[in-house]
């Protein structure tokens, strides 16, 4: 009895130790979940079926090697991948920033205008979505100004625990209720060209911009201040938060396909009209009852990635600041001045241009897409020229996969520019 008692107590603390190492790979998941896998997923499998379930699980392993290198270059060099970009050129540095504020304010500003319609399923009374909008981005950065670091790492694992059971529930409860497509319904092909602007948007975004590393890095610079990390353990908080998105990916993927695949005529093209007709489809169809809970599986998904997005875009924006200037500076000041920026200049277009907002959300997705080749070699070269422990470095095997990842991305690249500008 007594050895048994202390197993258990060994394997409590060893799950215990195993959830206080996680962190930045958790957050990565967390600011990843948003519109690429609520929309973008759930979309593909609503349009397509299950036609794309391997296309999604083959990107996200083609784009491993590069979001890996954020960890790997931050644990080897204690430099971040902002720090990397400015030491190969101040040119590299100035691309990112420019893309970090233009992504950071739009993508903010679509988050929390996502994230306020969802919200208000929840409420009594009827509010404006730019007042819901001022509610959410009131909670998130009381969150972040309170904690920082500390808070958005604790929520961030109750929002992806609750995230992960509620969705892999919804799948199964789907499974077990919904009909299977009309006879007369014939599913469109994924492999057209009249389906590549589509699945240019889900796989360019898919798990996330490649950037998104960079904000990793940073994250896991801000827990090496907190607590002890080994290589080891940031090398499985990694893997824990990266696979977690390729598999909800594909959670995703089967609610749309269970839910919506041959049961609606059209689909609405925006996030927040989308987010809106899979939760009333889904209380059609399996229950009334069913609505508040798609609605809280949304909200989580969403405000999750608010929170991790503002915190993130801010905490690369501080240090790039940094960097130009090139002089000592306040970061946590910095970190929380370039918060309130971001948060006013979000609040602001969703006051004055929320009718653009779709429009500019587009042009940041295919920004992003473009330079996302881009930002991937950039991180294979700091990874591969950086010296770095045997346990960090890239193995043979990882260095042909990120090749094949770089063939594929610049291809990917060159046939979006020939479909969009020259065919």
């Amino acid at each position: 009895m007594h050895n048994t008692a202390v197993m258990k107590a060994s394997q409590s603390n060893k799950l215990q130790r195993f959830i206080h190492s996680l962190g930045p790979g958790i957050l990565m998941a967390t600011a990843a979940v948003g519109g690429s896998h609520l929309v973008a997923s759930t979309q593909a499998g609503a349009i397509y079926g299950w036609q794309l379930a391997g296309l999604i699980l083959l990107v996200n392993l083609l784009k491993y090697p590069f979001f890996r290198a954020g960890i790997q270059y931050t644990m080897g060099t204690d430099q971040s991948l902002v720090e990397g970009y400015s030491q190969m050129g101040r040119g590299y540095l100035w691309l990112f920033t420019i893309l970090s504020v233009v992504s950071a304010v739009i993508n903010t500003a679509a988050l929390l205008l996502f994230s306020a319609s969802l919200l208000g399923y929840f409420l009594p009374f009827e509010l404006s979505l730019p007042v819901l909008s001022g509610i959410v981005l009131t909670a998130c950065l009381a969150i972040l100004y309170k904690g920082h670091y500390k808070a958005l790492d604790s929520l961030s694992k109750i929002i992806m625990l609750t995230l992960t059971i509620a969705t892999i529930a919804a799948v199964i409860i789907a499974a077990g209720q919904v009909s299977a497509a009309p006879a007369a319904f014939e599913a469109p092909s994924a492999w057209t060209i009249a389906s590549f602007g589509f699945i240019v948007i889900t796989m360019g975004w898919m798990p996330a911009p490649i950037e998104i590393s960079c904000l990793t890095s940073l994250w896991l610079k801000s827990q090496r201040k907190e607590r002890q990390v080994t290589n080891k353990s940031a090398l499985l908080d990694f893997n824990v938060g990266y696979i977690s998105t390729a598999l909800l990916a594909v959670v995703f993927l089967a609610l749309g396909a269970l839910v919506l695949h041959g049961h609606v005529d059209e689909l609405q093209s925006s996030g927040i009209g989308f987010s809106h007709q899979l939760v009333s489809m889904y209380s059609s169809t399996i229950g009334e009852w069913s609505r508040s809970f798609i609605a809280l599986i949304a909200f989580f998904c969403i405000f999750g990635s608010t929170i991790t997005v503002i915190d993130g875009y801010s905490r690369a924006l501080a240090e790039a600041q940094l960097l130009l200037q090139n002089k000592e500076l306040d970061q946590r000041r910095t970190h929380q001045v370039w918060m309130a920026v971001v948060s006013l200049a979000a609040i602001s277009v969703i006051v004055f241009f929320a009718s653009s907002l779709m429009a500019m959300l587009n042009f940041a997705m295919i920004l992003a897409f473009m330079t996302t080749p881009v930002f991937a070699l950039l991180n294979y070269k700091l990874v591969v020229n950086a010296e770095l422990p045997a346990q960090l470095a890239f193995t043979r095997k990882m260095k042909v996969l990120s090749w094949i990842g770089l063939t594929y991305l610049f291809g990917f690249l060159i046939v979006f520019i020939w479909w969009k500008w020259l065919m």
